[in-house]
This record gives structure tokens, C-alpha cells and sequence, in this order.
């Protein structure tokens, strides 16, 4: 949530799930991984969808 705007979960298998409240569910897969098991170019992906749609909790 703190880099995109968005709660949600990844996995060590690149795979992203956030929830827009009340809006929608976006699910984001990529194999790349960071030093923290995100997937790359998942984050940068919902990155911006949030910059795009205006979309986020805070």
C-alpha cells in the first residue's frame, strides 16, 4: 500500500493482489522479484494504474 496507494499481497511467485475498496480487485504477475520478494514490474504496473486513475486509499 505505501508505494502504490493500494492494499494488497504478493507471493514469491511474482504474483500481486490489491483491492481498490468498494471498486475492484487487480491481480498483477511477473516473475522478476526485488530484495523483497516483489515482483518488479508487478509494482511498477499497479504503480501506474494508480498515477492513471487517480485510484488510491490515500
Amino acid at each position: 500500500a505505501y508505494r502504490v496507494g493500494l492494499p494488497g499481497k504478493s507471493g514469491v511467485g511474482g504474483g500481486i493482489i490489491a483491492i481498490v475498496p468498494g471498486v475492484c480487485t487487480l491481480c498483477v504477475w511477473s516473475p522478476g522479484l526485488d530484495r523483497r520478494g516483489n515482483s518488479v514490474a508487478g509494482v511498477s504496473a499497479l504503480d501506474r494504474f494508480t498515477t492513471l486513475t487517480g485510484l488510491s486509499v490515500f
